[in-house]
């Protein structure tokens, strides 16, 4: 008698990436076992937001890179809210002993990013061309310490400035691409009234990195999949665009929904959009 071929079991595959200011109130209480979850939940890739006093989430650039080892996890990005030209090069040298590969310049630096509390809205101090300037000299330092420089969108950059200047096409146009690229915010753009396919046509292979999240009814962000941007539209962009790694990120969440639950339903949401 033949013998019956084993029906194969479908394995869980691991994809994706996931920005860890998303779970940032889990990763303060206890950063190991949030990381044990992100894994667990199928990310494969992190996007660290926890840098202070040369350590990422209280552990060592050499600490944090080995513990990410051990439960499978990818160090590819980190936000660097802190930089300035003094400090640069010694974090730089702490970002790489980390592994990661991307620094990720998150807001206008050195003072330059303005909150307005009472209106919630973002804005900056200073021109675009001085920023260029900055982001010019950070990402030469970064090139040097073999690692790449990346500016990071919110929605302010895709609005015209008092100067008539729209800052994220000025970036675009003038700071070394050899140097500097860009991580696009999908919700962002889309709340900014911008639209990402039309940046990737228009600025080609400048693009990065993307920040994945969604945007329901109310404006609010959501997790992918379950709001209203077109992500198949802008995925089907993705070599165009440049894009080598995608994080999902959700500032808030609302309704109950529970940080580590959130990043569930948009792993899924992910797979089913065609994310790989």
């Amino acid at each position: 008698m033949a013998d019956t071929p084993e029906t194969p079991v479908e394995e869980v595959k691991d994809f994706g990436g996931l920005a860890l200011y998303t779970v940032r109130d889990d990763m303060g209480t206890d950063a190991k076992s949030t990381l044990k979850a992100v894994a667990d939940a199928g990310y494969e890739n992190i996007e660290a937001a926890g840098y202070a006093d040369g350590k990422f989430y209280n552990m060592t650039p050499v600490d944090f890179k080995a513990y990410l080892s051990e439960i499978g996890l990818n160090p590819i990005s980190t936000h660097q809210s802190s930089v300035t030209l003094d400090n640069a090069d010694e974090m730089m040298a702490e970002v790489k002993a980390a592994g990661f590969e991307y620094f990720v310049v998150p807001v206008p630096p050195m003072g330059m990013f303005t909150f307005n509390m009472e209106e919630r809205t973002m804005g900056m101090k200073g021109t675009a061309q001085e920023l260029a300037d900055i982001l010019d000299t950070l990402g030469e330092k970064a090139s040097n310490a073999g690692l790449k420089l990346l500016y990071h969108n919110h929605d302010f950059e895709f609005k015209k400035g008092d100067d008539d200047v729209v800052m994220i096409d000025y970036l675009l146009e003038n700071c070394n691409p050899d140097n500097v690229n860009f991580q696009m915010d999908l919700y962002w753009v889309t709340k900014a009234g911008a639209d990402p396919v039309a940046y990737f046509e228009k600025y080609p292979g400048r693009f990065k990195l993307w920040h994945v999240k969604d945007m329901d009814d109310q404006g609010r962000f959501a997790p992918v999949g379950t709001g209203t941007i077109d992500f198949g539209r802008i995925l089907e962009k993705k070599e165009l665009s440049g894009m080598e790694y995608y994080m999902v990120e959700q500032d808030m969440t609302f309704d109950g929904l529970k940080p580590l639950e959130a990043i569930k339903i948009s792993h899924e949401g992910l797979k089913e959009i065609g994310f790989e």
